[in-house]
């Protein structure tokens, strides 16, 4: 592939460790040989999410971490960052000098886990049904691009784009584009529930109670073939309903590592602790979190009001009080450490300014204060979510010029709502799909955008995302993501907050945990081993 590594911090991969809290020094729970992970990710085979793991439906960090666990796909990527390898593929690679026709020849003897063998047209069939299906998570806009899927044999599968997409390598690497047994899926119906038939590192068996999802088994897969080296025969994921429960397990010894999401808390805590067996993870990372705008909606329609929002929120007061050092501002959708971020905020509004937000919105004859309700999940960000917003509230109405509500629910009902247009201002959190700037910016301004947004720029959509994707030199294509950037500063369709970090708190006698979870937020559970505790 002709395509230039992104420019990440010099820190990436290279992680911390700090010994912190306390507890006992026996390990796994009773679980046999299995490492227990902790996360505060619930899922639920419901009415709402009727298919959290299938690749076709699953659009979120959680959901996709089980899939990266369990569904192969063409494409992954490495450890170390940098370019997609082929994984399920032999070799994949453009095959003309646009960008617009990719082939990928897969591994000889693919089988999936049951044994039964791997085609070419099983690929095809994937991907035509992720497609086909087009589920309402908007999943199926990452494979936007693709036009035709051809095979050839056995083994070949070629990819007929739309349009230039030099970022097709990094889609390829996403759920999505997992490979399923078509025995097991329907061509044009989403598999409802919790299992999940594949041939990525793990199989999995999901226990339940009602809608919910309470612990996922994960089990080596001896037919697996790809660049993960599986390290371990077993791993549990098991749910907790918040940060302090998950603590609790780690303490007693009933989990071994904890992952997403820790609370602020909860991290200093233990950062501070002495003389423990557990160390803390610290490493950079690609979550950002955002407000975003229904600019149909009558209090929000008119631009200066999403401006004069722009121009009050003081986000140093926001991450300092609410995340310390875990969070920094962000002044664009694209994180500070991705090739092609600008602040454009930041060069738009300056500080925050009560002077200008009034003049703002007396320029355009809109009466103060403006009523809405700001919207935000009560259990899929972490605990301080809601302290979040409690801030965000009170630097708004502090001004005289707005009259803000605030309201959580969760997550299971939060998302399709919010899909749905029933939110005029909510709050969402993004991983990126791939190390890219793209991912940041076109599944919100694009058609068949992810949060269904009704806002259209004609520019960003007919020129500019497409002007981005054709560049394989992404430094090239940073002068179309920075227009991008400055036009969503100025008409605020969307509010960028912050940019995290992660954490990861693990007991000593576990190895690998510094691999075990990348800067997109991705779970790597095949790295974990156990050592001797020190």
């Amino acid at each position: 592939m002709n395509r230039k590594p992104l420019v990440l911090p010099a820190t990436i991969g290279l992680l911390a460790s700090v010994l912190a809290a306390c507890g006992g020094s026996d390990s796994g729970g009773g679980s046999g040989d299995a490492i227990v992970v902790g996360t505060t990710d619930r899922f639920a085979a419901s009415k709402e999410t009727p298919a959290p793991f299938d690749p076709a439906y699953a659009y979120d960090v959680g959901s996709w971490n089980v899939l990266r666990q369990t569904v192969q796909t063409l494409m992954a990527m490495p450890n170390g960052g940098g370019d997609p390898t082929p994984e399920a593929a032999e070799e994949c690679g453009f095959t003309d000098s646009g960008n617009e026709r990719y082939a990928c020849t897969l591994r000889k003897d693919l089988k999936f886990s049951n044994g039964d063998p791997i085609t070419a047209e099983a690929v095809k069939f994937s991907i035509d049904r992720a497609m086909q299906i087009k589920a309402d998570t908007e999943v199926a806009s990452l494979l936007s691009t693709v036009d035709v899927v051809e095979t050839k044999g056995e083994r070949e599968v070629i990819f007929h784009l739309n349009s230039a997409d030099a970022t097709f390598p990094f889609k390829l690497s996403t759920p999505v584009a997992g490979i399923v047994n078509p025995d097991d899926y329907a061509k044009n119906k989403l598999r409802d529930g919790v299992e999940v038939s594949s041939s990525g590192p793990y199989t999995l068996k999901a226990e339940t109670k009602g809608d919910d999802v309470e612990k996922i088994v994960f089990t080596k897969n001896p037919n697996y073939q790809g660049i993960s080296e599986v390290k371990n025969e077993k791993v549990e994921l098991r749910t907790f309903e918040s940060a302090e429960a998950m603590g609790t397990a780690l303490d007693k010894g009933d989990i071994d590592m904890m992952t997403r999401t820790m609370s602020p808390d909860q991290i200093k805590k233990l950062q501070n602790a002495k003389d423990s067996d557990i160390d803390v993870i610290e490493q950079p990372g690609l979550e950002i979190r955002y407000i975003g705008f229904d600019t149909e909606a009558t209090s929000l329609k008119d631009k200066a009001v999403r401006q004069a929002i722009a121009q009050i929120v003081n986000r140093g007061e926001l991450t300092s009080k609410v995340y310390g050092s875990g969070a920094a501002p962000l002044y664009s959708m694209v994180p500070a450490t991705v090739t092609g971020h600008a602040n454009s905020f930041f060069n738009v509004y300056g500080e925050p300014s009560v002077t200008k937000a009034k003049a703002l919105l007396t320029g355009a004859n809109v009466t103060t204060p403006v009523k809405f309700t700001m919207n935000y999940t009560t259990d899929h960000y972490g605990s301080a979510t809601k302290t979040e917003f409690e801030t965000l509230q009170k630097q708004l109405n502090d001004t005289g010029l707005f009259d803000v509500d605030i309201k959580g629910e969760k997550w299971d009902t939060y998302r399709p709502k919010q899909r749905e247009g029933k939110f005029a201002v909510y709050g969402m959190g993004w991983f990126p799909d791939f190390p890219d700037a793209e991912t940041f910016l076109s599944p919100f301004l694009d058609k068949d955008n992810t949060i269904a947004s009704p806002y259209v720029n004609r520019r960003i959509r007919d020129d500019l995302i497409p002007e981005s994707r054709r560049e394989a030199d992404r430094l090239t294509a940073a002068k179309s993501i920075e227009e991008i950037q400055s036009i969503v500063a100025a008409d605020v369709p969307l509010l960028p907050l912050w940019q995290g970090k992660q954490y990861v708190a693990v007991r000593d006698d576990i190895t690998g945990a510094e691999y075990a979870i990348n800067s997109s937020a991705t779970l790597q559970l095949w790295e974990l081993g156990r050592g001797v505790g020190g």
